[in-house]
């Protein structure tokens, strides 16, 4: 198993700009469960990180992606 998923968890919450409860709530994952993720005393399995990176880009939660569209003149 990757050993990533304590980095790769946090980079994609705090890519949302959400803190730990918000994006817990949105995704329905128990809070103790995403803070054993990022402190490292458990792992996500490979596919869990790539729904959540998938559902993320897709649904347009990056922190970047708003402010671009914000930046966004019409």
């Amino acid at each position: 198993m990757d050993n990533n998923t304590q980095k790769k968890i946090k980079e994609l919450r705090e890519s949302t700009g959400m803190n730990r409860k918000q994006f817990c709530e949105l995704f329905g994952i128990s809070y103790r469960t995403v803070t054993e993720w990022e402190r490292d005393n458990r792992h996500a399995p490979e596919y869990v990180l790539r729904l959540l990176e998938y559902y993320i880009k897709g649904e347009g939660l990056n922190k970047s992606d708003k402010q671009e569209q914000g930046n966004i003149r019409h």
